[in-house]
């Protein structure tokens, strides 16, 4: 895998360096809600104030604008304020939403000197958009001289390590409701796994019309509901004997115990989809299985990707015991996919 220069080897003292990151978070009443992203961008900021930058304007995108009453809703403001909180430095300032100007995803060079203005170096550190050729990911890295940020760094060389020889047995717990969106990793990284797990919705498609070209393990039960609502009536069943006009909402307690027996034995696991609808209690315990399996499997390297398996495993305590939780939905996967990212390639190599 081609490995981009670092910030470490950037000269930036002196100097005012542009830094996209990914702080694309979550807003409610006005604050930040969840400030993981903004933490994981601090240590590429911290390590250009101790190098003595001059200057550091920090862009990203932030929500979806698409009118002018957006601005509002779209402000950087709350998170100027919470990066503040972290770095109380006035040297380190968030310029505007990157989506406010339809330059950034048409990745119009106008815009991308724009941002370029003023700025001797750029920094790519927001993984999480490195798979999209816009302005502030692509473009500008061809204007200024262009450098890795650490928390970049650190999602190749974690997710890299998935795509050479692993330990084995190399168990993929893959999950969620379409299997098209993951069809590409399955393909890429399945086949050279010992064993292949699948749960959530997907599975439902993988079992009608197979896709892939290797054996997947599926479920043997599930949770139904009489229907899609938090507290529907819910009962075990077979995986094939569902109640007709009943859902699978989560794998069953058979289904739990075998995953979670194929977890225990591995030595490198990639997990990436809930195993159900998480979000509501009574249809979170095959998602909470996986997890806590993950977790508890201390011999191996274990990756967890997507923002749903990252939300669960955050929200059981569990983030913490697992070796790398990718920041990146959609570059995890292209890259997993064998894909060259264009804000990676973008970067000159070392």
């Amino acid at each position: 895998m081609r490995i981009p220069r670092s910030v470490r080897d950037a000269d930036v003292a002196g100097k005012v360096v542009l830094v996209r990151a990914d702080l694309n978070v979550p807003l409610k009443d006005g604050e930040v809600a969840d400030d993981t992203r903004i933490r994981a961008s601090l240590p590429t900021l911290q390590l250009l104030l101790e190098r003595d930058a001059r200057g550091v304007r920090v862009c990203s995108h932030l929500g979806r604008p698409k009118t002018s009453e957006d601005r509002d809703k779209y402000s950087m403001a709350p998170v100027q304020k919470r990066l503040g909180e972290f770095l109380s430095d006035d040297r380190v300032v968030v310029l505007e939403n990157t989506r406010f100007d339809p330059g950034e995803t048409k990745n119009d060079e106008a815009y991308a000197r724009e941002l370029a203005d003023g700025c001797a170096v750029y920094v790519n550190d927001a993984f999480g958009s490195a798979h999209r050729a816009h302005a502030s990911t692509e473009a500008v890295a061809h204007l200024l001289p262009a450098y890795a940020g650490l928390l970049l760094e650190q999602e190749l060389q974690n997710l890299g390590r998935l795509l050479g020889d692993v330990a084995r047995p190399f168990v993929l717990v893959s999950g969620g409701a379409k299997v098209e969106d993951k069809l590409g990793v399955l393909q890429h990284l399945g086949g050279r796994a010992d064993t292949v797990l699948i749960g959530g919705k997907m599975a439902e498609e993988v079992r009608d019309e197979n896709p892939l070209d290797f054996p997947v393990v599926l479920p043997t039960d599930v949770v139904a509901g009489a229907a899609f609502e938090e507290n529907a009536e819910a009962r075990v069943t077979p995986y094939d004997d569902l109640p007709g006009g009943w859902l699978g909402l989560d794998i069953g307690p058979a289904t739990r115990e075998s995953f979670a027996t194929e977890l225990a034995r591995a030595k490198t696991i990639f997990w990436n989809g809930p195993m159900g609808v998480f979000e509501w209690p009574q249809f979170a315990e095959g998602t909470r299985a996986v997890a806590e399996a993950v977790a508890a499997n201390e011999s191996a390297y274990t990756v967890v990707g997507g923002a749903d398996s990252i939300r669960a495993l955050t929200e059981m305590g569990l983030v913490d015991r697992v070796d790398w939780a990718s920041t990146g939905g959609g570059a995890a996967l292209e890259l997993l996919e064998g894909k060259e990212l264009p804000g990676v390639a973008a970067i000159p190599s070392t």
